[in-house]
């Protein structure tokens, strides 16, 4: 089943002058397909990625996720459907410090009102048993360590079960130990849970073990 779809999708910048960035980018993703978008720095997979995450949307083509048609939407729009379908992990894990590790997981889900408080904590305790981090929860995350956080951060982006989860370097920060934890949650989601998870990597070793890889250099899509 296909969860998203690009369509001739092209991106200019226009400082100091016009430049093309992304240049026809045509692609399909399928659900539960774990994909890594590769290539040498400034090629635009991370330009790609802001796009297909709707975060940007100066651009010319057509993007659809979950058979919705997202190009044209209002930014509020936008940001409910990000809300909902959509779950972030960063390079950086930005949770609160002053917060516990399980009110940082039920943050989202609160935001989105679609479950109690008492279903939230239980999803977020689900979520957080997934990357094995449940036996922090009521812990502050500044106390965790990084690799503890980035799971964390994991659990978070899990907690409204969305249609895709975007990565953009979730293993950047980390070292090959923590790396390769995170790598296998990834792993289990998209195998497990039939979950899409499309991230931006410049690890070899990160991109080597998913199912799909999409090469790109120079604003173009060369393997895919």
């Amino acid at each position: 089943m296909k969860v998203l779809s690009a369509s001739h999708i092209n991106k200019y910048f226009y400082e100091p002058e016009k430049f093309q960035v992304l240049k026809n980018i045509s692609f399909e993703v399928r659900k539960g397909e774990f994909l890594s978008l590769v290539g040498k720095s400034g090629c635009g997979k991370s330009t790609l990625l802001y796009i297909l995450s709707t975060m940007d949307t100066d651009y010319e083509g057509i993007l659809e996720m979950n058979g919705e048609k997202l190009t044209g939407k209002t930014q509020d729009q936008l940001a409910a459907f990000r809300n909902e379908h959509l779950g972030f992990v960063f390079q950086f894990h930005f949770l609160l410090p002053e917060f516990t590790v399980l009110q940082n997981v039920m943050l989202p889900a609160l935001k989105l009102g679609k479950y109690s408080a008492k279903e939230v904590e239980e999803r977020a305790y689900q979520k957080l048993k997934l990357v094995d981090m449940d036996g922090h929860a009521l812990k502050q995350s500044s106390k965790l360590s990084g690799g503890q956080q980035q799971r964390v951060a994991i659990a978070r982006a899990l907690i409204n079960d969305p249609t895709i989860i975007m990565g953009d370097e979730p293993t950047g920060n980390l070292d090959k130990k923590n790396s390769e934890i995170v790598f296998n949650i990834f792993k289990q989601i998209a195998h497990e849970n039939h979950q899409t998870i499309i991230t931006v990597t410049h690890d070899p070793d990160f991109a080597k073990g998913c199912d799909r890889i999409i090469e790109m250099s120079d604003g173009q899509i060369i393997k895919s």
